[in-house]
């Protein structure tokens, strides 16, 4: 069985407990504008091009299958509509200015390069973390991925945007050990601005996933869209009162996903990361709030 992947991070510490190794599954149902991995958000590969290494030596012109690329005033254009992400115009070009994000993998190739640091699992408590993108969306391929880890003895963590249809979600929870669950805004209409998609399904899916197994909620703090302080104690209030959820991570803003917009041909929010003294007081509120 094949997936599409666009990374496997080994000795990851923020994915769930102790040392880990997380796998990055292409496409998402969301749009999150502010998304830091935008590369993650379709399931095909594509092209990442960073023009401040260009030369326009042309050799990616030259090599390019589909015609998608052209020089064009003594500098590379990349015809998106045109570009099926094969790959071949990384593989020639001398300055390194393209990454192909996404490539297609088989189970038993990732379950052979997580396993390369089983003994730093063992002894940190660690295991593997499938994230994304939405893994749900590439569910029989995860639910392998999931299958083939437990019978391994790792410890499993599904990372998730929670907008999958329950049938689908509750079948990977059957092997795994820890879900961790993106809640973004409560406001239905405002979600879907922010994301493309309302988010009743995810509310109501976090609900049944909080008696079902060890949850974590994780917010990411969105500079002028949930960070203000009243928006991130409702959504605590919600988590911990009516979920009775205690594990919760607030994420500050990073800005460093950015530059990779650019490198898509595609328009980026440039948001202003928030103060850390503001983030952490924000950290403080929720370690404080009560159930």
């Amino acid at each position: 069985m094949n997936g599409m992947i666009f990374n496997i991070q080994r000795y990851s510490i923020h994915d769930g407990p102790g040392i880990r190794t997380t796998v990055f599954l292409k496409g998402c149902p969301l749009a999150c504008f502010w998304c830091q991995n935008p590369e993650s958000q379709t399931l095909e590969p594509e092209i990442l091009f960073e023009r401040t290494r260009c030369t326009a030596c042309g050799q990616c012109v030259i090599a390019c299958p589909s015609g998608s690329n052209a020089l064009i005033d003594k500098a590379v254009k990349i015809d998106r509509n045109k570009c099926t992400g094969c790959g071949e115009c990384v593989a020639v070009c001398p300055n390194q200015s393209r990454r192909l994000a996404g490539r297609e993998a088989t189970v038993d190739e990732v379950i052979e390069e997580v396993l390369r640091d089983r003994k730093f699992y063992e002894s940190s408590g660690g295991g593997v973390t499938l994230s994304g993108g939405e893994p749900s969306l590439q569910a029989d391929f995860a639910l392998e991925l999931l299958r083939r880890f437990k019978k391994e003895g790792l410890h499993t963590a599904l990372d998730t945007c929670g907008y999958v249809s329950w049938k689908t979600l509750r079948t990977l929870l059957d092997y795994t050990d820890l879900v961790l669950f993106d809640i973004k805004c409560l406001d239905a209409a405002r979600h879907s601005k922010a994301t493309g998609k309302p988010n009743e399904l995810i509310v109501e899916n976090v609900r049944k996933i909080a008696g079902s197994g060890e949850t974590w909620i994780r917010i990411p703090l969105v500079p002028g869209f949930n960070d203000s302080e009243e928006e991130v104690r409702a959504i605590l209030t919600f988590i911990k009162r009516e979920l009775g959820l205690t594990k919760i991570d607030l994420h500050r803003y990073n800005p460093l996903g950015e530059e990779k917009y650019a490198r898509l041909d595609r328009p980026c929010a440039h948001l202003t990361p928030q103060p850390e003294g503001y983030a952490e007081k924000l950290r403080e509120i929720a370690a404080e709030e009560k159930p």
